[in-house]
């Protein structure tokens, strides 16, 4: 049976002890490969904060030594906005049609699913699974256009994901985390303690390269 590959896309800016949570998590509970998909232009979001060699680098520090989980940098490679469309069809390409492929996004991403291209054909590319934070209400939140191309497509089993190439969802319960890229930069830039939200290497790269405005050496015993 084919590993089920989980293409877990965003603009991690930083990469932080959160988004490795979530990734270690699908991993674990859905028995699958994670790829990082950092993105070079998100049409969805405005511009980052550090550019996209930067972020891909602190990635494949993050996800070093790490089994099961790395990092897919082929949106960093096109000129055009990180249209996830398109990943998926360049992936399908590779990998064929019958290979199970899954799309880790947050219930936020998942909501805003009828603004993205062609949003109605990913799921004949893909399953998709969706990070819950504690007591959110999905099925609530969603749409009515929403619910209606999903409501019968959500799955209870891990196995049915990796038995299937796409047309699944699936609800992740997510660890509760209290990192956010947003608070991080905050953090950095206004010299409060941040070092612990990120692993030790990332931190080094983040000094190192003064990233989000910070200061040139950290305390003793983070890098």
């Amino acid at each position: 049976m084919t590993t089920l590959r989980i293409l877990y896309g965003g603009t991690f800016d930083p990469i932080h002890k959160g988004h490795l949570a979530v990734a270690l998590h699908a991993r674990d509970v859905l028995h699958g490969e994670v790829s990082l998909l950092p993105a070079r232009d998100p049409p969805h979001k405005g511009p980052t904060s550090v550019d996209a060699a930067d972020r891909a680098r602190m990635c494949e520090l993050a996800v070093a030594g790490l089994v099961g989980i790395d990092v897919d940098e082929r949106e960093l490679r096109r000129d055009t906005p990180s249209w996830t469309i398109d990943t998926l069809r360049e992936l399908r390409g590779e990998i064929g049609d019958r290979a199970p492929l899954a799309l880790l996004v947050g219930a936020d991403s998942f909501l805003g699913l009828p603004t993205w291209k062609e949003w109605r054909e990913l799921p004949k590319l893909t399953h998709f699974v969706i990070a819950e934070r504690p007591g959110f209400d999905l099925d609530g939140a969603m749409s009515p256009e929403l619910a209606a191309e999903f409501g019968s497509r959500f799955t209870a089993s891990p196995r049915a994901l990796n038995d299937a190439p796409a047309g699944l969802a699936f609800r992740l319960r997510q660890p509760a985390t209290p990192e956010s890229a947003t608070e991080l930069r905050r953090r950095i830039a206004a010299g409060v303690a941040w070092q612990d939200w990120v692993p030790p290497a990332v931190a080094g790269y983040i000094v190192r390269n003064h990233l989000y405005g910070a200061a040139a050496a950290a305390p003793p015993g983070h890098l």
